[in-house]
């Protein structure tokens, strides 16, 4: 029987941080005593803040696309993509070869690949296959709070990757520790993570004659949004440990790895991952609001 292996697949636009998370939790989980490697599955990504166990540019690289298929960035991402999937017995020759039990996937940032191209999705669906326990932890730069319009379509994207890759997920805002830098919250940041009723958030929309006009979208799509009721965040500043641990028990719980046997695990560690620390998350916000929000307001 084959053995069970764990994976984060680390997923999100451009910009939001997912390779700086993938090495600051490779190195905070290997400090815990796990296995751990970090393998990079995107193409355009030639400059990593880690040592990549399995890296794709091995096979393809956006660069070398566009120069051989005259193909434009985007084009050209999808294209290796596709190149990965009909050549999936190298990513898992690839993996075979290392004895570590947990993952953690770099994946490329380009919002369709996950939205409604089919190659990531096949992918991702390989690994499940090859009896990896995969949990998608979907990066979002937390300054989007700051814009209603802008963070409802985060929410609409975040929702179609949800639907689209049908795995157990996690939406994270990043960058917490920044998110006053880029302008003053509507809201308390719970609103944000728990996405409550957003009628208030269209009323702070921008009532000049542009915005006015996508008033009868933007009102649509917060509907289809909270008529799903799947898309709820938490937050995350990779310098800060002990937040970075409850995203770790968050992923633990959504990959099944808290359920393993790699580790020294007993029946009173599970239940307290599951029934102990249901509070953590209102600790949580008061923590961020009072750290990030109110702290810079005083300043």
């Amino acid at each position: 029987m084959t053995s069970v292996s764990f994976a984060q697949l680390v997923i999100g636009p451009p910009g939001c941080g997912k390779s700086t998370y993938c090495a600051a939790v490779a190195q905070f989980l290997r400090k815990l005593g796990r296995k751990v490697c970090v393998i990079n599955l995107d193409p355009a990504n030639d400059s990593l803040p880690y040592e990549a166990t399995v890296d794709v540019s091995e096979l393809v690289t956006v660069e070398d696309v566009m120069e051989r298929l005259g193909l434009g960035p985007n084009g050209s991402l999808i294209y290796c993509m596709e190149y990965l999937e009909r050549n999936i017995d190298w990513l898992h020759q690839r993996l075979q070869s290392n004895n570590n039990n947990y993952y953690i996937f770099d994946c490329p940032g380009q919002v369709e690949l996950y939205t409604h191209c089919q190659s990531i999705r096949n992918i991702f669906g390989q690994l499940q296959k090859w009896n990896y326990r995969c949990c998608a932890v979907h990066l979002v730069d937390s300054h989007y709070c700051t814009d209603p319009s802008k963070f409802i379509a985060v929410l609409l994207t975040s929702l179609s990757t949800m639907v689209h890759i049908e795995l157990p997920h996690i939406n994270v805002l990043s960058k917490i520790d920044l998110i006053q830098t880029f302008g003053k919250l509507a809201f308390n940041i719970d609103f944000y993570t728990e996405v409550l009723d957003l009628r208030y958030l269209l009323e702070n929309l921008p009532q000049d004659k542009f915005y006015k006009s996508f008033n009868k979208l933007n009102k649509s799509l917060s509907e289809v949004i909270e008529s799903y009721s799947l898309v709820s965040f938490t937050t995350l500043d990779v310098n800060n440990k002990e937040r970075l641990m409850n995203l770790m028990k968050l992923v633990d719980k959504a990959n099944g790895y808290i359920f393993g046997t790699t580790e020294e695990r007993n029946m009173v560690q599970v239940m307290t991952s599951l029934f102990g620390d249901s509070g953590w998350q209102f600790d949580e916000m008061d923590s961020i609001r009072e750290k990030y929000i109110n702290g810079a307001s005083k300043s």
